[in-house]
């Protein structure tokens, strides 16, 4: 089951990575149905089998294709995912210590992420949805590197008391990095990374054109792809998401600072350095994403090393615990 569980891991890194990749190549509605393609299992083979299907959705065969290997890759993590639900259910009988709450839920998560995904196409990238579904996503990967770290067994050394006193920053640090997560989800799925130009925050008069209100709405609109907010409600979204990078770099520099100087052992010296790394090439991409105008392999990868942090600081929170 451990090995099910690192594949599974991997697999929905890979998951993640496709679904970014989808996002910015604009390829949410590849296919103008859910979950095959034209009504196919697969890409139609030419426009003109597409059209007796959609004939208002002209095909696109190469956002068809970004958009369909995402679902296979996704329907293969939710097998992966019963495969191991069922695996606890069998080996609790033999194996009382076996997790099989949390493989319950990770079936029940993987279910309603397949129901977010087909709410994304037949909703028209509604953005709530489109940011439910990568919060979800990220909540998976979350809760599959618990189970590999309790399949794991990790047994922490004593001597880290000091970072005991550090729980609760933790655990604040892991929430400002949710909230800054679900910010950056609802500003890709409004369009909106490329609203402010400039550093460190936007150009121009921007405080006199900020719209709060606006901004975390829902307006009206038969399609939401390529948004239906306007400018300063765009600018907002994307002001909100950078003051957040700036609120959470000061929170886990914080957690990193005391924590070096509390850390005795090699597994919490090892964890707060897989934290400060995430850190620092996640800022470093963000910053990129502004400079260079939202490049796809940088912007693909500022969603990596986003769910590279959080379950970085998964690890830490788990440890602190498994200490206590």
């Amino acid at each position: 089951m451990r090995a099910l569980v690192k594949f599974s891991l991997l697999l929905t890194l890979v998951v993640i990575v496709l679904g970014a990749y989808t996002r910015l190549t604009d390829a949410g509605l590849g296919c103008p149905d859910w979950p095959g393609c034209y009504g196919e299992l697969t890409v139609p083979k030419s426009a003109e089998q597409a059209a007796i299907a959609f004939p208002d959705a002209p095909l696109e065969t190469q956002k068809a294709w970004n958009e369909m290997i995402h679902r296979y890759a996704a329907g293969s993590l939710g097998l992966f995912i019963l495969a191991i639900a069922i695996s606890a259910l069998v080996r609790v009988r033999k194996h009382p210590e076996q997790p099989v709450k949390l493989p319950l839920l990770l079936l029940a998560l993987v279910i309603f992420q397949a129901a977010l995904g087909m709410w994304t196409v037949t909703m028209n990238l509604q953005p709530l949805i489109v940011m439910g579904h990568l919060l979800g996503g990220f909540s998976t990967l979350s809760l599959l590197y618990l189970l590999h770290l309790r399949l794991q067994r990790i047994h922490m050394p004593m001597g880290d008391a000091g970072m005991r006193k550090l729980a609760g920053l933790a655990a604040l640090a892991l929430l400002v990095v949710i909230a800054q997560i679900a910010l950056g989800g609802w500003v890709a799925a409004n369009y909106a990374a490329l609203a402010c130009t400039d550093l460190p925050f936007c150009e121009g008069n921007w405080t006199e054109r900020l719209d709060v209100a606006g901004a975390f709405s829902i307006p009206e609109a038969q399609t939401y792809q390529y948004g239906a907010h306007d400018y300063a409600e765009r600018m907002t979204m994307h002001v909100a998401h950078r003051l957040g990078a700036y609120v959470t770099t000061v929170v886990v520099a914080l957690l990193l600072w005391f924590g070096f100087a509390k850390a005795q052992s090699k597994v919490m010296r090892r964890a707060l350095t897989w934290v400060a790394v995430a850190l620092v090439v996640q800022l470093a991409l963000g910053f990129s994403n502004v400079i260079f105008m939202l490049p796809l392999k940088v912007a693909v990868a500022h969603n990596l090393v986003g769910a590279l942090l959080l379950l970085s600081l998964v690890g830490l929170n788990y440890k602190i615990a498994r200490n206590a």
